[in-house]
């Protein structure tokens, strides 16, 4: 047996993987499936494993690859940005091949074909090999030819160094993509799983994904972009407020970026005191435009973590709130705050900040967090600091009822001289007129009482956040419980 056609645990064969072309010939010798094929800017790819393994001429429709860019508007249309590795591009050749191949083929003739369109956009990597490139991949499709189409749209970035590797690797997903649409439709998280194979994390990364039509009406996106990190497909996802999975590099790009770290879990009055007041500040800096600034509420995997599993329900729970406050929401593999900055430096020159508390930045000065690093302590703090990088603090109230700040916290003794610089170079900044008043609500307690049904955790969160907890019944919330509890 071909060891790479296997998964194993242990000395255990779990399942046996088909190989590539045993894929295409799988969906070649279906007589019901029947599609075109366009792809973009890295030769075709995908469609050579289909005319390679035999029996293509039941399957393939056409096969085309407009690359002269005046040919390709010609056919679907120019964009409004002029560009082509574009979602929008992707869509426009999705739609106008499968529109196309239902005006040419007859249903009477074709009652059972089940028809599809395949297509990708995709820019390889560039000569002085400076960008390794990056593509959008989709599929529309029918799993029944009375049923409308379904879509499963996802977007790429190359890590291979060599444009010949770069463009085998798209062939693989392709016929991956494509053998999961028909085969895997019914368990979206293995038919995730099953793109990378025969293809190793080190050579791909998907870091978007959307899923719809009526075989997906089931599928809430958020939580497939949460399989990405999960599996280690990618280091981050985004999410807009309307709950669709967005490519980080679009919304990033160019931005003047405020982020908040937490568990948000749920979101109390002392998080949205601290996103409004830094907020605030941070519109007053140098070069920071309202209308070119992105608030992120970013969510570690670490902290989705519930005994060692991720609690999918508990997930969806933060994310649904915190979309339903019209926060554009980020799920990331980072750990350390500096990879966070080091992510955003790769999309933006613009200015940065990181709102905390106290207790956070005391973390970010723990060098037991850095012996990874050649560099230790100084290398991370480089990345962290980078540019006009700025931390806005939010204060905390200390175990004898003092109120910790900038200037009077306690970092250790052998990083009092490095705290000192950063501090006097203006990289921390206290958030001031924050609310007294609210500084000792913590989630942890809010959601304590939640669960437990008691009275008065309402008041702890900003207004409507109550309501829209319980009309969700989110994080456990339970109005029979309620009522017994006050009964």
């Amino acid at each position: 047996m071909d060891p790479k056609k296997i998964k194993l645990k242990g000395d255990k064969v779990i399942e046996q993987i088909p190989s590539i072309k045993d894929k295409a010939l799988r969906i070649n010798l279906n007589e019901n499936i029947y599609g075109t094929f366009a792809e973009i800017g890295a030769g075709q790819e995908t469609v050579r494993h289909f005319f390679r393994s035999g029996g293509s001429s039941g399957t393939i429709a056409k096969a085309m690859s407009a690359y002269d860019k005046d040919f390709s508007d010609a056919v679907y249309g120019i964009e409004g940005d002029g560009r082509y590795v574009t979602e929008s591009r992707l869509k426009k050749m999705l739609n106008f091949e499968g529109e196309l191949i239902e005006e040419r083929l007859s249903r009477e003739k074709h009652p059972n074909k089940m028809f599809f369109s395949y297509a990708n956009t995709v820019a390889t990597i560039d000569f002085a090999k400076q960008f390794k490139g990056h593509g959008w991949v989709g599929i529309r499709y029918q799993i029944d030819p009375t049923e409308a189409y379904n879509e499963i749209i996802i977007h790429i970035r190359f890590k291979e160094t060599d444009s010949r590797l770069q463009q085998e690797t798209l062939g693989v997903l392709g016929v991956n993509l494509i053998y999961g649409a028909f085969y895997k439709y019914n368990d979206p998280k293995k038919l995730l799983r099953y793109l990378y194979d025969h293809l190793d994390k080190d050579q791909l990364e998907i870091d978007t994904i959307n899923f719809s039509g009526p075989r997906f009406a089931h599928v809430d996106n958020r939580l497939m972009s949460l399989q990405l990190v999960k599996n280690g497909m990618t280091d981050a996802v985004m999410f807009n407020p309307d709950g669709k999975n967005i490519l980080p590099a679009a919304i990033l790009y160019k931005k003047n970026i405020l982020a908040f770290r937490g568990s948000f879990r749920p979101v109390t009055k002392v998080n949205m005191d601290m996103y409004e007041k830094s907020l605030k500040m941070f519109l007053e800096e140098n070069k920071v435009e309202k209308n070119n600034t992105l608030v992120i509420f970013e969510i570690t995997l670490s902290n989705l973590r519930s005994d060692g599993e991720i609690d999918e329900r508990d997930f969806m729970d933060r994310a649904e709130l915190l979309c339903s406050l019209g926060q554009t929401v980020m799920i990331s593999n980072f750990q350390e705050y500096y990879k966070v900055v080091e992510y955003f430096a790769n999309y933006t020159k613009a200015r940065m900040g990181l709102a905390m508390g106290v207790n956070n930045l005391v973390d970010i000065f723990d060098e037991k967090y850095y012996r990874h690093l050649s560099g230790g302590i100084l290398e991370a703090f480089g990345k962290l600091f980078y540019r006009d990088m700025k931390v806005f603090l939010y204060p905390m109230i200390g175990e004898n009822g003092e109120i910790i700040t900038s200037e009077t916290l306690k970092v250790h003794p052998r990083m009092k001289e490095l705290y000192k610089f950063f501090k006097f170079n203006g990289k921390v900044v206290d958030i001031d007129d924050y609310n007294h008043e609210i500084l000792e609500v913590f989630s942890r307690e809010v959601l304590k009482m939640i669960n437990a049904g008691k009275p008065g955790w309402e008041s702890m969160l900003p207004a409507g956040v109550a309501e829209i907890i319980k009309d969700k019944e989110l994080f456990g919330y339970d109005p029979n419980k309620v009522l017994k509890e006050n009964d």
